[in-house]
């Protein structure tokens, strides 16, 4: 069951019946302001001919035009400067600007009003207390403080659910290290790239390990890894801590948590957020459980620059299995498992960059960091595989290579090329991590 102590149970253990009759009536809500204030989307609906007169059950939601991010970044280039015509509110009303990080494509920028920022907060605070964060935890913040949202909210989550926060954005690692060794800092969010790239700069650089550290719970996202049982394992082994996945996006905001009870998954924000899963090939909205699709996602209370039927382009997939916590929030099985445009084909065969991972990180021997490189030479495909072998590993080589390669094959019905590298050698990342390289793209 839920904890007595819980932050809003009246809303998280709905019957699914009133969860969904909410969910209906805040997308009518969250349309009609769409509809009325945002040149964009009206536009967008108008041509298709919908409108909030017309929105009466779930199968009419489904007909509400898609957005996708490269809509969002030309309508960007219109008045009011610099959020364009989907702003819904004016400009003295925006008090909270941040952008996305980029790594998909020119940025875009999100504005938010006050009340908008105390929703993304609440949305937060809905995933750290269902983390077990409580007020008797002092949370380390390792992230650059900029203009990418990363974990800003966060922060002022983690305060409002009464915790003490240490902001640690211009320290660097080994400094970040130290402050959390001498404040007895007890939970840190961070992405699992940096977390990992973190431990093995406590234990290479400086002597220390991390494990001694009185880390105990982290809150990872940014990337995949968390919700991946190899990489989950290896940061829970470096610090000793519980560590728990986190998934959302500066266009679209906290929408989902992974709980206390580890359900395989994550829990979709109902309250707050409607995610429906559509079919790439048929456009159908998927029900079944285990029948991965891409999340087309609305925020149902975001009203500065709206996020309604927004095209995540991530593929998930709803549990067939109710969590143990009690409550009545879906959960999405195993997390997202990749982004549509991430998978890709190579030598006919579909490949998720997530079951590369999983196999590297699950082999002892191999450092945390690696790369992927697909290239056609002619007309070859060809995937290359770096990756970087412990030093006590070194005369393990050959045994290690014939392994690696036999996973990977049945895996993911690949061949690779591998490259062995020197520990600590291939690039390191703070935020959002960038390994997989298709240069067939370039």
């Amino acid at each position: 069951m839920i904890e007595q102590e819980h932050w809003n149970p009246v809303l998280e253990a709905l019957p699914p019946e009133r969860l969904r009759d909410l969910q209906l009536r805040k997308f009518k809500r969250i349309f009609r302001w769409t509809y009325d204030r945002s040149r964009f989307h009206r536009s967008l609906y108008d041509r298709a001919g919908i409108t909030p007169a017309d929105i009466r059950s779930f199968e009419d939601i489904r007909r509400v035009p898609k957005v996708e991010k490269a809509m969002l970044r030309e309508a960007q280039y219109k008045d009011p400067f610099p959020y364009g015509d989907a702003l819904c509110v004016g400009l003295e009303d925006v008090t909270e600007y941040h952008q996305t990080s980029g790594t998909t494509g020119q940025r875009v920028y999100q504005a938010d009003s006050w009340t908008d920022w105390e929703w993304w907060n609440e949305c937060w605070a809905y995933v750290l207390w269902s983390q077990g964060y409580r007020p008797a935890d002092r949370v380390f913040l390792p992230f650059g403080y900029n203009v990418f949202v990363a974990f800003w909210a966060g922060h002022y989550a983690a305060e409002k659910i009464g915790c003490e926060v240490v902001p640690g954005g211009v320290l660097d690692t080994q400094a970040r290290i130290l402050k959390i060794q001498e404040l007895r800092a007890t939970a840190m969010m961070g992405t699992p790239t940096y977390l990992l790239s973190m431990a093995e700069t406590a234990r290479s650089r400086m002597g220390l390990d991390p494990r001694d550290l009185t880390i105990r719970k982290i809150t990872c996202a940014g990337e995949p890894g968390a919700s991946i049982p190899a990489t989950k394992e290896r940061l829970e082994s470096a610090w000793n801590a519980e560590v728990y996945d986190h998934a959302g996006a500066t266009e679209i905001g906290a929408w989902s948590f992974e709980c206390r009870h580890r359900p395989g998954g994550l829990h979709v924000n109902e309250a707050f957020f409607l995610v429906e899963i559509e079919d790439p090939d048929t456009g159908e909205i998927v029900e079944e459980p285990d029948r991965p699709g891409k999340m087309i996602i609305t925020a149902l209370d975001r009203r500065a620059q709206p996020c309604v039927r927004f095209d995540s382009k991530d593929v998930v997939a709803w549990s067939e299995q109710a969590c143990a916590c009690g409550r009545t929030f879906r959960v999405l099985a195993g997390g997202v498992i990749g982004r549509a445009d991430d998978i890709t084909k190579v030598k006919g065969v579909l490949l998720a960059p997530s079951a590369i991972e999983e196999v590297v990180r699950s082999m002892d021997g191999l450092g945390d960091e690696y790369e992927v490189v697909v290239q056609r030479t002619g007309d070859r495909e060809e995937i290359t595989l770096k990756v970087e072998l412990l030093p006590e590993a070194g005369s393990r080589r050959a045994e290690i290579e014939v392994r690696l390669k036999d996973r990977l094959r049945i895996k993911t019905n690949l061949g690779y090329r591998l490259e062995f590298h020197e520990h600590g050698t291939l690039p390191r990342y703070e935020v959002k991590a960038r390994r997989f390289k298709d240069l067939r793209k370039a």
